[in-house]
């Protein structure tokens, strides 16, 4: 299901407010292990997606469609995966693409990326886009509707408009915009913006978005602080401002984790009531693989309950387009939804025959499965059997001979 059409049945029928989890590809295999398992304790309060990210100049792409598939199909959330341009040829795109679509997964970020590492600037690689713009229009004139395509918004300009000063001019902060509505008007539907820390800009930026015809949700970033040099470091990549009433808080328990931890909690929960209390019921967590800021944040304004996990059903209804109807399972798969998932995938492929999908075309009865044919077996067995005896004359006749 697209995440635009999820936002907008919870929020329009239903007056939800949304929530997602943004996490990215761990470097070892035990990383991504613990990765799973903790995807699928946050998972269990059900936002409405989970996105991953694509490393830097693509360095992660393989894990990146792994993680993503394993997501969706075996986690069972609404999966977005991030699509860069950076060391990206059509091709490697149209892989990239043709696999998730083949995994059921029908959202895409698509983004122009960060240069690869060592490099401080992008280049366009041969064979490949520019920018995300042209991604854009590459997935909708390729790939028409089936698509959800959401892109980046930057509250305060891209980090590359953004002069030594930190702030971006006028007529650069116009540019950007611009160029948003036109990645909008070339077929993106969603819009999550960069992290940020000062709520007001966030706000202005909404409504200069809408001054210029920008009508699609907007959705914010939100990074809650869990320690303080790694937020240094973000914001230093991300030329974020970073409000004084901010510095002046962390200064004194900058070398306390659990105190920055504690006050990022509370920052991150601030941000996010001000912002719903401007009627934006979006929120989008980055949780850099940690859930206990992220989880905090979001009982502190009561849209989840650590005691209280909800489900429509005794499972985790599967997030596969081409699953997203089934609503019945053997009962002894009840505590064991994994296992039914993962050995069920390929239902539609391995075995044939009468088992799997009865809309299949390889479908059929029993009575037409080459090991099921009892006509042909009874026939067989009367062969072996041979004449049967009728009375003790015919005993005596077969043991005489």
């Amino acid at each position: 299901m697209k995440v635009i059409e999820k936002i907008r049945t919870l929020q329009e029928e239903q007056g939800k407010v949304v929530f997602s989890f943004e996490f990215f590809p761990p470097k070892t295999e035990d990383g991504v292990d613990n990765l799973f398992e903790r995807m699928d304790r946050m998972v269990a309060h059900n936002p409405s997606f989970c996105d991953i990210t694509w490393g830097a100049g693509g360095s992660t792409a393989d894990l990146t469609l792994d993680i993503a598939n394993k997501m969706q199909n075996i986690i069972c959330v609404e999966t977005m995966m991030h699509l860069t341009c950076t060391n990206m040829p059509v091709e490697k795109i149209d892989h990239a693409l043709q696999t998730i679509k083949s995994n059921g997964i029908q959202n895409v970020l698509a983004l122009r990326g960060d240069p690869p590492h060592g490099q401080d600037k992008f280049v366009q690689v041969e064979g490949g886009f520019a920018c995300a713009l042209d991604l854009v229009k590459h997935i909708r004139s390729k790939y028409g509707d089936y698509f959800g395509i959401t892109v980046a918004g930057y509250p305060e300009a891209h980090p590359d408009a953004i002069g030594s000063d930190g702030v971006a001019t006028p007529e650069a902060y116009q540019n950007d915009l611009e160029y948003l509505k036109r990645k909008v008007d070339a077929g993106a539907d969603l819009i999550v913006t960069q992290l940020f820390y000062d709520t007001d800009i966030f706000l202005k930026f909404v409504n200069d978005c809408r001054q210029i015809g920008i009508t699609c949700p907007i959705v914010p970033g939100i990074m809650p602080i869990n320690n303080y040099k790694g937020f240094l470091r973000m914001t230093g990549f991300c030329k974020t401002k970073i409000p004084a009433d901010i510095t002046n808080a962390l200064e004194p328990i900058k070398d306390n984790d659990e105190a920055v931890k504690s006050y990022g909690i509370h920052l991150g929960t601030e941000m996010c009531r001000k912002i719903l209390a401007h009627g934006i019921k979006t929120l989008h967590l980055y949780t850099l693989n940690m859930e206990k800021s992220a989880l905090a944040i979001l009982m502190n304004l009561g849209l989840i309950e650590e005691s209280k996990i909800s489900r429509f059903l005794p499972w985790r209804r599967p997030a596969n387009v081409f699953r997203v109807k089934e609503d019945v399972r053997p009962i002894f798969w009840a505590n064991r939804p994994k296992s039914y998932i993962s050995r069920t995938i390929g239902w539609d492929q391995y075995p044939h025959g009468r088992w799997g999908d009865s809309q299949n075309p390889s479908y059929g009865a029993l009575t037409d499965y080459q090991f099921m044919r009892p006509r042909a077996r009874g026939k067989k067995l009367h062969e072996e059997w041979a004449t049967p005896l009728k009375s003790i004359d015919d005993l005596l006749v077969s043991t005489s001979i």
